[in-house]
């Protein structure tokens, strides 16, 4: 288990003083905290509304697909098509991160179900797998144009301590790197597995737009409470 020394160091927004709610969520391969900062306006939330956005930087590392390029990534990524070989151990290490940031937003008061774990591409894939394997409510997932990693182990790994905790999933139709045919199919698992999935299609590449922002907001709106 990751110790508080070892926390992810983050960029936190607060939208009012002493928040209620926490929304920790996780940007994609490459990119880092500051990504989806600017989004948090975008949402316009209830003023009374007081949550604490919390971005954390993923870790650098060598990237294989990537010619081994350094950069921040969740988890090593092999090959092309995501799944066929995957780096289970660094994927099990975020985890373990993230759990750690959850136990901090518990000790400053806001308990895990008053918490949305929420994540782009590889972000989206910690989302989904971390969310699984929890052993509290959260109030909600957003996973953003990913996909359920080592998908083949959620049966066996997975808690039923989230399984009625809504999940957000949201893809691009024209998505160039995380194929469409791959969020469907996580999309399938999830609800073999019992989960309850809003499942959003929207005419991009590997991005987010404006109406997926105020789908996002809606669906904020109704778990964080």
């Amino acid at each position: 288990m990751t110790s508080p020394t070892d926390l992810l160091d983050c960029v936190e927004i607060e939208t009012a003083p002493t928040p209620t709610h926490s929304v920790i969520w996780l940007h994609g391969l490459g990119a880092d905290a500051n990504d989806f900062v600017p989004v948090v306006p975008e949402l316009r939330l209830p003023s009374a509304l007081a949550v604490r956005f919390v971005f954390p930087n993923a870790p650098v590392q060598p990237v294989t697909i990537n010619g081994g390029m350094v950069m921040r990534s969740w988890y090593d990524i092999l090959v092309m098509d995501l799944v066929r070989q995957e780096d289970a151990a660094g994927i099990r290490r975020s985890q373990a991160a993230i759990e750690a940031l959850i136990a901090r937003e518990n000790e400053r008061g806001i308990p895990t179900e008053r918490i949305v774990l929420a994540g782009f591409s590889q972000g989206c894939a910690m989302t989904l797998h971390t969310g699984l394997r929890l052993k509290e409510k959260l109030a909600g997932m957003i996973g953003l144009s990913g996909y359920l990693p080592l998908i083949d182990m959620a049966a066996s790994e997975h808690t039923p301590h989230n399984t009625d905790t809504p999940i957000f999933l949201a893809h691009g139709t024209y998505d160039p790197v995380v194929a469409l045919v791959r969020a469907e199919a996580s999309r399938e698992r999830l609800t073999q597995l019992g989960y309850t999935v809003e499942w959003h299609t929207y005419p991009m590449p590997h991005a987010v737009n404006p109406q997926e922002i105020a789908d996002i907001a809606a669906f904020l709106r109704r778990v964080l409470v």
